[in-house]
């Protein structure tokens, strides 16, 4: 079945999500990171679309489901909020049994979701999640100076906004694989459109203001979780995988598998998307 867009509505406001496949094959609910929305998925759909119902939604404030309110606030932004949101949308689809993805702030929300709501199986992507090791070791290096630059309320707007499109090239730049060139003019041109609105700009800033209640919520559970969980990382990403996985291990997660992504940087999806689908459907 052909990719195509579908909206529903939760609280009111419409939800653009991106499908493909069987309705009645199981499902997988993909969840985009920052700078992105759901058409990050898009090299991956098809290839989920052969086995599974495939459904990629944009986060609220931005792209297709720029309607839904965000503040751009710790509170709007709080992925615990996110998660729920997920779910309320996954609910008016009528999907049962779901396979959760996410891909950094998508994870971040994929990991609040396990921790809130019954899945089939989650997978985390390129990202370290608020509250579980080595969150602190990420908060400290020098590299990743935008999560404080970002949760600074207002400033990150004044100076970003008109000049989205080479903020933004900064990170496609830098946190890609070395000579990927995957994420190309299109996808950087269509990225930057969809964050050059003030409220979608708000929403994308709000998910890091929100990182300090995150990181406290997350802190406070330890409880076991049995929902089987695979982190992937791209190969040539900063960050020892161990780590990631004896934080998780640490946190409660006991049903773990974990491993790296060939050939993709930070933006495994886009760089590496038949490696990425592979080690998630050997995994699932």
């Amino acid at each position: 079945m052909v990719e195509h867009t579908i909206e529903c509505r939760v609280g009111g406001e419409s939800v653009q999500v991106r499908v493909a496949g069987e309705p009645r094959s199981p499902p997988v609910v993909f969840l985009h990171g920052w700078p992105e929305s759901a058409r990050s998925w898009a090299r991956i759909l098809p290839l989920a679309a052969a086995e599974y119902y495939a459904v990629a939604i944009d986060l609220p404030g931005v792209g297709g489901s720029a309607g839904v309110l965000t503040d751009g606030s710790k509170a709007s932004g709080s992925k615990d909020r996110l998660a729920d949101f997920v779910h309320a949308v996954i609910g008016e689809l009528g999907l049962r049994s779901v396979t959760l993805v996410g891909h950094d702030i998508g994870g971040m929300v994929v990991y609040s979701y396990l921790r809130r709501h019954p899945l089939r199986a989650a997978v985390i992507l390129n990202v370290a999640v608020p509250g579980v090791e080595p969150w602190s070791e990420v908060l400290r290096n020098p590299a990743i100076w935008h999560f404080a630059f970002h949760e600074v309320p207002e400033l990150p707007e004044r100076l970003v906004r008109g000049r989205e499109r080479a903020y933004l090239d900064y990170f496609f730049d830098v946190l890609s694989a070395p000579g990927s060139g995957a994420i190309g003019e299109a996808e950087r041109d269509a990225y930057a459109e969809t964050y050059a609105t003030p409220s979608a700009l708000s929403a994308g800033f709000g998910w890091y203001r929100a990182f300090e209640l995150d990181a406290r919520r997350n802190a406070e559970r330890t409880d076991p979780v049995d929902t089987p969980l695979l982190y992937l990382r791209g190969e040539h990403e900063r960050g020892r995988l161990p780590r990631f996985a004896e934080g998780f291990r640490a946190a409660g997660i006991r049903d773990l598998d974990h491993g790296l992504v060939p050939g993709a940087g930070h933006f495994a999806p886009e760089e590496a998307p038949y490696e990425t689908w592979q080690r998630i459907t050997k995994y699932l």
